[in-house]
């Protein structure tokens, strides 16, 4: 019997001295907190934007009928390359091409009145510069025989000559004088003349003036009928076939657009971009292009463009436009043209950007989970209090300072996590670059995400990262 009671003595006192150190391993390890880590390094470092979109030619037009009617003619295909001015399609015009050949008409009806007319002005000018010259001869006879009467005069007072002959001398300058007279009816006829030709010269230029009009009116209604290359191109797309009716001014109609034709020698990739990162984006920013129905090949491109207007992603209709305020994501529409385009490249492809917005070489850097943001009364050292507190009035500027946010991340500083203040730069695919507060070789907390948001400062942790090894091997 007491043998048996020693024994359960014994087992007793066993398990009292594993729970004891059971219990102190525990305690020894209370507060402490499991961590992975990683450490800064030195590398070169690349920040990219990257934004799908698609291919688009730097110029295209898509042309829309000018004039409802039947199409009679097409005299290009999809794929055809055409010059600018080139006929490309062409209407029933049988109505206005009546109309032009009336107005030729009556155009050349017109010039044939004026030539008339000006030739009457002509004849006009010769009558009145040959009356003219006929009141100078007779003005000239007139003075003469003024001369000779006034002579006769003198004569006869002194019975020089005979009264039959001084009435001779008086007749004839009576004769000379109604012959001026009659010389200058003449020349006032003849400038009346002048003056009607003159009148319709300039009403047959009128008439001229306004069949030219109406000309070019018919001309451009006609010419409406036709369609004509406005640029150097391909055409890219022709939905429309010869007997198919066209009409004028109804957009995103098919039966208002015939062909579009698209200036291929520019080629570029139309991406939007979130609203987050448009403000890296500059023009002439350089870019990686890929493009769906291309695969495994990366086109060199640069940025020549940058929409203003931001593009809701739900609706794709500019914000500006919108007549309901949203909240949503937004989009900026960026162009990169393509340096050297395949000849296999098709309008509406679906492609991809990566737009390299910043570089750094040799850039001190730490992985991105590590960054985190905690308030400035958060990395304070809790205050122990014994016995009852008085209340005291808060300080509004004391609590402000408590509740500022600082930028930074955890160091691992003699088996405790310490709160470090960073400055950062641009931000690469996992890494961001660290300007200030850091050295290199400093070990940081990288995980997990949770602890990173709720450790505080001073906390003992233990560092496993065999977790983040596993990781990275699935």
């Amino acid at each position: 019997m007491k043998r048996k009671w020693k024994i359960w003595l014994i087992l007793i006192g066993i398990v009292v001295l594993a729970g004891g150190v059971i219990a102190g391993a525990s305690y020894s390890k209370r507060g402490i907190v499991e961590v992975q880590t990683g450490r800064t390094t030195r590398q070169d470092l690349s920040s990219i934007v990257t934004a799908s979109g698609e291919i688009k030619p730097k110029n295209y037009i898509n042309i829309g009928a000018n004039a409802q009617g039947v199409i009679t003619q097409i005299l290009v295909k999809e794929g055809d390359v055409v010059k600018k001015g080139q006929l490309l399609a062409m209407l029933e015009s049988v109505q206005p091409q009546a109309d032009v050949n009336a107005q030729k008409a009556t155009l050349d009806s017109s010039e044939a009145d004026t030539a008339a007319a000006e030739a009457s002005l002509r004849a006009a000018d010769e009558n009145l510069v040959s009356a003219q010259a006929t009141v100078d001869r007779s003005k000239a006879d007139l003075e003469q025989a003024k001369l000779d009467f006034t002579r006769g005069q003198q004569l006869l007072e002194d019975r020089l000559i005979a009264k039959q002959e001084f009435d001779n001398r008086r007749t004839t300058y009576d004769s000379r004088a109604a012959a001026v007279r009659e010389s200058e009816a003449r020349v006032a006829q003849a400038r009346a003349q002048r003056a009607q030709a003159v009148s319709q010269v300039a009403a047959s230029q009128k008439r001229i003036a306004q069949s030219q009009a109406m000309l070019t009116r018919f001309d451009d209604i006609l010419r409406k009928h036709n369609t004509y290359a406005p640029l150097n191109g391909v055409v890219t797309n022709l939905p429309v076939r010869v007997g198919e009716t066209v009409v004028p001014g109804i957009q995103n109609s098919a039966a208002s657009t015939i062909m579009t034709i698209a200036d291929m020698s520019l080629i570029t990739a139309e991406v939007k971009v979130d609203e987050t990162d448009i403000v890296n984006v500059a023009l002439g920013q350089s870019g990686d292009i890929t493009i769906d129905a291309i695969p495994n090949k990366i086109f060199k491109g640069h940025v020549t463009e940058i929409g203003n207007t931001a593009i809701l992603r739900s609706t794709g209709q500019a914000a500006s436009q919108s007549a309901i305020s949203s909240q949503e994501a937004k989009d900026f529409k960026v162009v990169l043209a393509l340096d050297n385009p395949p000849e296999e490249i098709r309008p509406g492809l679906s492609a991809t950007a990566k737009i390299t917005t910043a570089t750094r070489k040799n850039a001190l850097t730490i992985p991105i989970q590590a960054l985190t943001v905690r308030q400035k009364g958060d990395l304070e050292p809790e205050k122990k209090h014994g016995g009852v507190q008085a209340a005291s009035k808060p300080d509004p500027a004391a609590d402000k300072a408590r509740k500022e946010e600082i930028q930074g991340v955890w160091v691992i500083a003699g088996g405790k996590a310490v709160f470090r203040k960073v400055d950062t730069g641009i931000t690469g695919a996992t890494d961001i670059e660290v300007l200030s507060g850091l050295k290199d070789g400093d070990e940081v907390i990288t995980g997990s995400y949770k602890v990173i948001k709720t450790i505080r400062n001073e906390t003992k942790v233990k560092i496993n990262n065999e977790i983040k090894a596993a990781a990275k091997t699935d």
